[in-house]
């Protein structure tokens, strides 16, 4: 015994102890805590955990509500369940995508927010010989794509927040009126449109993916682009719709 109490001692990182006491207290509490009963609670200093909390606040393990108070995100549930869960979208999500590809006659790919990077995870050709598509693997941005506005359009006001810091800490981009606005009637009205930032002549339209918590778990973009050599194919509030359509199925599949 003694000498296994010697080689946890040799071995101890009191950094992590510090995080994972915090992670462990909020885990059994209902309703929060603040820093001082934080620090109380695991008999230490408010000063003293002050830099633990704020880098679980910024790695989004531990969120801060408006009452000034710390409770636990959804970050280490999702961290349990990754990849199962994301294989298991991709391979439900694939089908309804190539429906979508062939009624459209449009591309399509889906985006999955890790670690407040949005990920293109796959992606689905038009049915023609042309098309613009976006690689499998490709990193977005938050605030000129469809998808990004997708996810902060669904975001709490808090998230929004740390997502816009944690995409250039130190110097994150402010949300002007303009963006809330944006982001408020893309929450609104279900869905995105907006002309691609990086490619002329192409529109974004993006729609939510709902997890079964009510949360945005990823979201589907069509980059589309209207054909001059084709009659009769569908225009872009027809892809809209038929988007909605397959981002209503993948929501409501468990």
């Amino acid at each position: 015994m003694d000498q296994e109490a010697d080689d946890q001692d040799r071995y101890r990182a009191p950094a992590l102890d510090k995080g994972l006491d915090i992670i462990e207290l909020l885990a059994a509490t209902a309703d929060g805590l603040s820093q001082a009963e934080i620090a109380k609670a695991l008999t230490r200093s408010p000063n003293e955990i002050y830099r633990m909390l704020d880098r679980l606040v910024r790695r989004n393990y531990v969120r801060r509500t408006p009452e000034d108070r710390y409770e636990l995100t959804l970050r280490l549930f999702e961290l349990a369940h990754a990849r199962p869960p994301l294989n298991r979208l991709i391979n439900q999500a694939t089908p309804v995508l190539r429906s979508f590809a062939l009624l459209a006659e449009q591309a399509v790919h889906l985006v999955i927010r890790d670690r407040n990077i949005l990920v293109v995870v796959t992606q689905v050709d038009s049915p023609g010989y042309w098309n613009v598509s976006v690689r499998v693997g490709s990193r977005l941005g938050l605030l000129h794509t469809g998808s990004g506005h997708v996810f902060m359009a669904f975001a709490t006001p808090e998230e929004r927040l740390l997502m816009l810091e944690e995409q250039d800490p130190g110097n994150p981009a402010s949300l002007t009126p303009e963006l809330k606005n944006r982001l408020d009637q893309v929450r609104r009205q279900g869905h995105e449109m907006m002309p691609s930032a990086q490619v002329s002549g192409v529109f974004n339209i993006s729609v939510p993916i709902f997890g079964p918590l009510g949360t945005v778990i990823a979201a589907l973009t069509c980059p589309y682009t209207q054909r001059l050599d084709k009659q009769g194919t569908p225009d872009m509030e027809q892809a809209l719709n038929l988007l909605k359509q397959a981002g209503r199925e993948l929501s409501q599949r468990p």
